[in-house]
C-alpha cells in the first residue's frame, strides 16, 4: 500500500503546478520531520505560488520550531501583506496573532 507521501508525490507528477498538492506534500514532510524537504517545499511555495496564503502561517511556525525567529517574522509579515491584498481576513488574523506571539507581545494562554 502506498504511503500518503507516495500518493502526494504521484498526484504532483500528474499536476505539477498545483499549489495545494505542493502544500500538502510539504505539510507531510513537516509531519514526518523531513526538515530539508519541508523547508524546500515552503521556499518553493513562497517563490512560485506567493498567493497561496496557507503557506505563510505554517512556514513561520516551522521556522520558529527551527529557532529561526527573525526569518519566521519576515514570513509572517509577507503573509500579512498578501492576506491584506487578497482580503483574506481569517488568514490575516491568524498571521497577525502569530507575528505578535513571535515578537513576544502576548502569550498563547491569554
Amino acid at each position: 500500500m502506498e504511503s500518503r507521501l507516495e500518493q502526494l508525490q504521484n498526484f504532483l507528477k500528474e499536476s505539477p503546478h498545483d499549489p495545494f498538492l505542493k502544500y500538502a506534500l510539504t505539510m507531510e514532510h513537516v509531519k514526518l520531520e523531513n526538515k530539508d524537504d519541508a523547508r524546500n517545499g515552503f521556499e518553493e511555495l513562497v517563490e512560485i505560488h506567493p498567493d497561496y496564503i496557507g503557506t505563510y502561517y505554517h512556514f513561520g511556525k516551522f521556522l520558529e520550531s527551527e529557532g529561526e525567529k527573525d526569518q519566521a517574522i519576515e514570513i509572517y509579515e509577507k503573509g500579512i501583506l498578501i492576506a491584506q491584498q487578497k482580503r483574506n481576513f481569517h488568514a490575516l488574523g491568524e498571521l497577525k496573532n502569530a507575528l505578535m506571539m513571535a515578537n513576544g507581545l502576548f502569550d498563547e494562554d491569554e
